[in-house]
């Protein structure tokens, strides 16, 4: 009686919740969690295939709606699509996939969850899987040291079913080794095209040092500490990639991949462009391996691929080019200034940075930003955001001519004075950290230039 009460209450939540213009991917779980506690256990004693966990820094939400779309062939998956990724947002998936009593009607679960939330989710959920993306720097306010984010989504792997599996990213040495000391089995995937690498290690660089306490080397770095490692001194080194990337094409959206896998090479365009992004790939097609998927059969799947909203998500506004980069840490943000440095043609550049508890109320890591190459280029930049003047000051120490950054506070109306200044062929970046995303999608919904993102 107590679950039809809350399953009824939450629905009501979400469908009041959209009319009224929100999201309705938290809210609505709140409501159930406080009627009903034990309600993922509940939803997870439903999921007959069980449920995959992705976790990580950078990458979770676009890796999550790729596994999910592979695996949709042959399941009906209950997944967190907007990326709510905190307990309410994993309770609300679930009650989306539910009937009115509380039963569950998908038989597949692919949830995006915060590091900081993997211990908790687990225990709740037993899944059978997971994918652990990379670990950065990322919101030292919110998560503590890099150390503690590994230390959390490890507690969280003791409750996986035995015998289940990790998806785990063997360029990142902090991640590679996660599988150890458990009885999952570890399925690794990562970038075997040295040409995409250098020999120099990048300012936001992290994992400097072995286990063993000696420093790692590496013969090729691709970002930050993502590369070909190895220590000198115990032996530790990168494991074998099951899923590789072998060769990157770059084309005029995105790029021309061939993957090899345990079952033949895949080659597909995927639309999407950045190695992060490749990574991305990588992952979520270890994961659907890992789940007995006809791995070469996904290439179409990849290539039909679209953006989930802010993830280098791309908008047709008033004739002109939009594009929205979700950026939350020094890593991300750094990748997607290397993306739009290759773009070729006018651009402007609005960067929003707000400082409230989703983003990080801490905003000193702009400092570790490599913002110096935007002093060379001819975009015009648009400081926005709670800390507009912050990023202003960022950019003059980076090099950038003052003529060339305009301060305007509010995201719309930045966006709005960016697609004024530009020409019919110029696009329009615009980076946002968190909650400005969420503000500025609500805004461009309201007048009509974006879907709700909620129906994205």
């Amino acid at each position: 009686m107590r679950q039809t009460v809350a399953v009824g209450a939450g629905k009501l939540t979400r469908q009041l919740s959209r009319w009224s213009g929100r999201g309705g991917s938290t809210l609505p779980g709140r409501v159930v969690l406080a009627l009903e506690p034990d309600f993922l256990r509940r939803m997870a004693a439903q999921v007959g295939t069980g449920s995959l966990l992705v976790t990580g820094t950078n990458g979770k939400t676009t890796t999550a709606n790729l596994l999910a779309g592979m695996l949709r062939r042959g399941h009906r998956v209950c997944h967190n699509a907007a990326g709510a990724n905190l307990l309410v947002g994993l309770t609300t998936a679930f009650l989306t996939e539910c009937d009115p009593w509380g039963r569950l009607r998908a038989e597949l679960a692919v949830l995006e969850v915060d590091e900081a939330t993997m211990p908790r989710a687990a225990a709740e959920l037993s899944p059978v899987g997971g994918v652990v993306t990379n670990f950065f720097r990322d919101q030292l306010d919110r998560y503590g040291e890099l150390e503690h984010s590994v230390e959390l989504v490890r507690r969280g792997l003791a409750h996986f079913r035995p015998g289940g599996f990790l998806a785990l990213n063997a360029d990142d040495p902090l991640v590679a080794g996660l599988a150890e000391g458990t009885d999952l089995r570890a399925v690794y995937f990562g970038v075997d095209d040295a040409s995409l690498g250098t020999s120099r290690r990048e300012h936001a660089a992290e994992a400097r040092t072995c286990r063993c306490g000696q420093p790692l080397g590496y013969r090729r770095y691709f970002y930050a500490h993502l590369g070909h490692w190895a220590c000198s001194e115990c032996g530790l080194a990168r494991p074998e990639p099951a899923i590789s990337l072998r060769r990157l094409r770059p084309r005029a959206e995105g790029a021309r991949l061939t993957v090899a896998t345990p079952r033949g090479e895949l080659e597909f365009t995927f639309p999407l462009p950045g190695l992060y992004n490749v990574y991305n790939v990588l992952g979520a097609l270890a994961a659907a391996w890992a789940m007995g998927e006809d791995v070469p059969a996904l290439g179409r799947d990849l290539a039909e691929y679209s953006t989930v909203f802010g993830r280098m998500e791309r908008l047709r506004v008033r004739g002109r080019e939009v594009r929205l980069a979700l950026v939350k840490n020094p890593v991300g943000f750094n990748q997607v200034l290397r993306t739009l440095g290759q773009e070729r043609g006018e651009q402007v550049l609005v960067l929003a940075i707000n400082d409230r508890y989703a983003d990080g109320t801490d905003v000193s890591w702009l400092w570790d930003v490599d913002f110096e190459p935007l002093a060379g280029a001819s975009s015009r930049i648009i400081a926005s955001g709670i800390r507009a003047a912050d990023m202003a000051l960022r950019l003059k120490y980076a090099g950038v001519p003052p003529q060339r950054v305009s301060v305007i506070e509010r995201p719309i109306t930045a966006l709005e004075r960016a697609l004024a200044g530009i020409g019919a062929g110029g696009v329009v970046w615009v980076l946002p950290t968190y909650t400005a995303l969420l503000e500025l999608r609500a805004d461009m919904a309201r007048r009509g230039w974006a879907r709700r993102f909620w129906r994205v």
